[in-house]
């Protein structure tokens, strides 16, 4: 008798083990196939729910050619750190397949002045002969 009750509460400590197994099992490659996909926010969100709920067997749609084409340009602007208007510029320009000459030329400018600026703090110009080293190192 002593046998059978431990019997019993062993089976019932382990029951919700049993059912927890699986569904960990699940979200374990939820999470993996999200994050294969690159999703993030609503669209992960709505993945999970439909994942964990086993309305999809088969993972999201593969992203489209635009939607590659919205990282690739989001990426690049961050790396040139973009902002505002100058943002909405490239990323406009980005996404039709064509970057705006005068977007490139002031990029470039501007990594002339970081250039030049670093240059003139590692030599420690201060006053006048900072501006005149930075318009002779803008110049050229």
């Amino acid at each position: 008798m002593k046998k059978l009750i431990i019997a019993a509460i062993a089976l019932l400590l382990a029951s919700p083990l049993a059912f927890a197994g699986p569904q960990q099992e699940r979200m374990k490659e939820c999470n993996a196939s999200a994050k294969t996909q690159d999703l993030k926010g609503d669209a992960r969100k709505a993945f999970m729910s439909d994942c964990l709920s086993g309305k999809t067997t088969e993972a999201a749609p593969a992203k489209t050619a635009q939607q590659n084409r919205m990282s690739e340009c989001n990426k690049e602007a961050g790396e040139k750190a973009l902002k505002g208007d100058e943002r909405k510029k490239f990323m406009s320009s980005c996404l039709s397949g064509k970057e705006p000459e005068a977007a490139s030329a002031k990029t470039t400018q501007q990594n002339k002045m970081t250039l030049c600026n670093k240059e003139a703090g590692e030599k420690a110009l201060k006053g006048d002969e900072r501006k005149k080293f930075m318009s002779e190192c803008l110049k050229n």
